[in-house]
């Protein structure tokens, strides 16, 4: 069965290595010699089309369910953090490569958020935000994402502190540092 719903077959494009044969085959063998009846096929096609036996397979593996449900509404309380972990933050052989560390996909994360929600906040594009006491993150404009939600990226040392990836988080403005 392949990704779109529909079965799909196939044929060896080369001889199976050494002494060894095709699953159908082994346990061609295996049924014959535990005398289980149905299992002395000569071809795939004849395993295939006994397993198979007029049904429609796609009906047989649906996600369908017979459960009425009503709707549910969730409003969770708070500013909610959406992390994502960038490519080059992923794990420590591209975290170490500094050509990887150099290009676009590599940039310190940042607090991600829509119009509304920065707004709200008091702060604009570029102003230092401070999440959950911890980090101090430049805000983004990102107005796909939904009222109330941040996007603040995973796997970087300025984010470790953060805590889970989704959930509830404190957001502040960052007060400007006068010199005197």
């Amino acid at each position: 069965m392949n990704t779109e719903g529909r079965l799909q077959s196939f044929y060896a494009a080369v001889n199976p290595l050494g002494e060894s044969r095709p699953g159908w085959k082994v346990l061609r063998v295996l049924g014959t010699m535990l005398g289980k009846p149905g299992t002395g096929y000569d071809s795939i096609d004849e395993a295939r089309a006994d397993c198979l036996r007029g049904r429609d397979v796609s009906s047989l593996l649906s996600n369908a369910t017979q459960v009425e449900l009503s709707p549910v509404s969730f409003d969770p309380p708070g500013i909610q953090r959406i992390a994502d972990v960038p490519i080059y933050f992923a794990d420590p052989l591209v975290r170490r490569s500094v050509p990887l560390q150099k290009t676009p996909d590599a940039q310190p994360p940042r607090a991600w958020m829509n119009a509304k929600l920065m707004a709200r906040l008091g702060i604009s594009a570029g102003q230092l935000v401070l999440a959950e006491g911890a980090a101090r993150l430049p805000a983004a404009l990102d107005d796909r994402l939904p009222d109330e939600c941040v996007r603040i990226a995973a796997a970087h040392p300025l984010t470790a502190q953060l805590g889970p990836m989704f959930g509830t988080v404190s957001l502040k403005k960052v007060a400007v540092e006068r010199a005197a």
